[in-house]
């Protein structure tokens, strides 16, 4: 049975993976870090009130409790911290965090294969697997259409945009198509045409209401493809979380997205 510790426990996702990891019975969660709730048990916020873990803001619980894995859902302002110090104490992560830059990533890689590290990470910018095929089938069809954009939807409180997922999927279009998205950069109000990255356009909308919502348009002549994916709950983010959890201690280094777990025996 791997024993888990959850950073951001107390958080919204934080909940939901708590209460996904004690209704697992491959896992037993062992520690619950958060800077709210501290002394309160998470068995109590979460409607599971004999599970006696307490929530704790020190870090170091999740060695205490002999955790084998930690898994991340906080905030871009911490999370790079935090998996500096699971590479050094050789704790496996899962991280679920986004804002992660390319260089965070690469600072990330380079950590894990000196030859110091006994730990390995999992960092995805969405756990919901039909997100992550969202992104598959954007990527095949990208080689066939010759312009794409993105919309991207999610709640307001979400610290960042473009989302993650967003710039993971421009990242898979770009590695299967040549030349541009065929997008025109025509504004008659800055910011109307959305973010340019690196040619794809991406359009960031924020509401309550919404959990985390994905459509992908792509153009040709006489016809569009729209391939969209919706989140309308975030127990969608669940099964891939526990997939994570159960596959990261057998990827040595990083494994950047759900996409390679999904295709492993």
């Amino acid at each position: 049975m791997t024993r888990v510790g959850v950073i951001g426990a107390c958080g919204r996702m934080g909940h939901m993976v708590c209460r996904a990891v004690a209704d697992d019975p491959d896992l037993t969660l062992v520690a619950a870090v958060d800077r709210s709730h501290v002394g309160e048990t998470i068995g109590s916020l979460i409607g599971l009130p004999k599970l006696e873990v307490r929530v704790t803001d020190e870090l170091h619980e999740v060695l205490t409790a002999d955790a084998e894995v930690a898994v991340d859902f906080t905030h871009p302002d911490v999370v790079l911290e935090h998996l500096r110090w699971s590479v050094e104490h050789a704790v496996d992560m899962v991280v679920g965090t986004t804002g992660l830059t390319d260089d965070d990533l690469e600072e990330i890689r380079s950590l894990l294969e000196s030859d110091t590290a006994e730990s390995s990470v999992v960092v995805a910018s969405n756990f919901a697997i039909g997100a992550v095929l969202m992104q598959r089938f954007a990527a095949e069809a990208s080689r066939f259409f010759p312009a794409v954009e993105i919309i991207e939807l999610h709640h307001d409180g979400k610290a960042d945009a473009p989302s993650g997922t967003a710039l993971a999927t421009v990242r898979r279009i770009l590695e299967e198509r040549t030349g541009d998205a065929g997008a025109p950069a025509a504004e008659s109000i800055p910011g109307a045409r959305g973010a340019d990255v690196e040619g794809v356009r991406v359009h960031s909308v924020r509401l309550p209401g919404l959990v985390a919502h994905q459509e992908v348009i792509l153009g040709a002549q006489g016809q569009t493809l729209t391939i969209r994916h919706d989140s309308m709950d975030r127990a969608s983010f669940m099964p891939g979380v526990l997939l994570a959890i159960k596959a990261v201690g057998s990827r040595p280094g990083l494994t950047v997205g759900l996409e390679p777990l999904l295709d492993q025996p």
